[in-house]
This record gives C-alpha cells, sequence and structure tokens, in this order.
C-alpha cells in the first residue's frame, strides 16, 4: 500500500482533508508520517488526533536549508515514504529534497496553474479581476509551482464575492480534488510525457 509522508506548516485544513478520506475509505493509502517546521502547527494536533505519527524539525535548528532538508529525508525515510505530500508547507524545496524523492512530490495551489504562481494565489486572482478562479495539484519541480498538472477545477468568481469568500470556496474544491489526486496516486500508475501527466491502469 501506498505510503505518504505529509509537510505541513499551519492549520492543516487539507491535511484533514486527507485524514478524513483515509477513515472513510475514500483514500486507500497509509499516512505514514506528518512533519511540521512549526511547533506550534494545529496540523500537529489534527495528525495526533488521528493516530498519526506527527514530528517536528524546525528549519531554524539547521545552519543552511541543505542540512534542514537532510534531516527531513533522513526522517521520511524512518517512515518508508513512498511520496511526499505537501499539505501548507510554507518551504521551498532544493534539488536535494526533490531528488531524494523523485517526481513524487506532490502540493496543491489555490490558483489555476501557471496563472498566478506563488504567494496568495487566490488574491493574485482576486486582484486581476478574473471571472474564473480554482485551484491545481502538480508535481513538485525545482521553478515555482511549475511541475507537472495533475488536476486542477474551475470556480466561479460570483459578482457578490469578496477574497475572503472566494477563498473559501476555493479552499472546499481543494479538499476535494486534492484527496481524489492522491487516491489516484495510490491506485493508479502515473505517466508523465514531456510535461503532460496522466493515470493509467488501476493497481
Amino acid at each position: 500500500m501506498t505510503r505518504f509522508g505529509v509537510l505541513v506548516s499551519g492549520g492543516g485544513t487539507n491535511l484533514q482533508a486527507i485524514l478524513d478520506a483515509h477513515s472513510d475509505g475514500r483514500l486507500q493509502a497509509e499516512i505514514a508520517v506528518v512533519i511540521s517546521n512549526r511547533k506550534k502547527a494545529q496540523a500537529l494536533e489534527r495528525a495526533r488526533a488521528a493516530g498519526v505519527p506527527a514530528k517536528v524539525i524546525t528549519h531554524h535548528s539547521f545552519p543552511d536549508r541543505q542540512e534542514f532538508e537532510q534531516a527531513l529525508i533522513e526522517r521520511l525515510a524512518e517512515h518508508q515514504v513512498d511520496w511526499v505530500v505537501l499539505a501548507g508547507f510554507m518551504r521551498v524545496l532544493t534539488p536535494l529534497f526533490l531528488s531524494a524523492f523523485p517526481q513524487r512530490v506532490v502540493n496543491i495551489h489555490p490558483a489555476l496553474l501557471p496563472a498566478f504562481p506563488g504567494l496568495d494565489g487566490q488574491g493574485q486572482a482576486f486582484a486581476h479581476g478574473v471571472k474564473v478562479a480554482g485551484c491545481t495539484v502538480h508535481l513538485v519541480d525545482e521553478g515555482t509551482d511549475t511541475g507537472p498538472i495533475l488536476a486542477q477545477e474551475a470556480v466561479t468568481v460570483r459578482d457578490d464575492d469578496d477574497l475572503e469568500s472566494l477563498k473559501a470556496r476555493i479552499l472546499e474544491v481543494e479538499h476535494r480534488i486534492f484527496t481524489e489526486t492522491l487516491q489516484k496516486i495510490a491506485s493508479s500508475e502515473l505517466v508523465l510525457e514531456g510535461r503532460r501527466a496522466r493515470f493509467v491502469g488501476t493497481r
């Protein structure tokens, strides 16, 4: 069974969606470990409440990014992780980390990539006055939100939306398509053809 390691930094609502999907059978995989770079991240409590090992590796404890990432790699390896899931992990990962899990690091971004990469994708979209926003599940590469896209879903921007209402509706979609995509990763073969990604077959 596929083993996911989840990296978090904050409240962990996407982590909770993953834990809920695992609990009710929609995600047939193991959540092997949750690791936070922040000691007070609420996501850690969510993991512990679900009986999932919850670890803290603070980036401030290391002299540079590489040593921090090496510690992450070692802890994930201890838990025999197959895939790494970024669920609100607020650190940019370097080639050192990505080479340890080649094409096996997955992230969700609150915008329709390649539009509005980087921080606050919803805010960028709202400020630009778009009529359609959304979210994207993608593989992580060395760029900023530039990896192959695994799933996307649009969210219509309503005339009466403010930024907070738009963010809330995008987040609801994030929770669903993230867990659906993780289930596809666990149950199907991921095929990459250049920048294109597709799932085939059933394991």
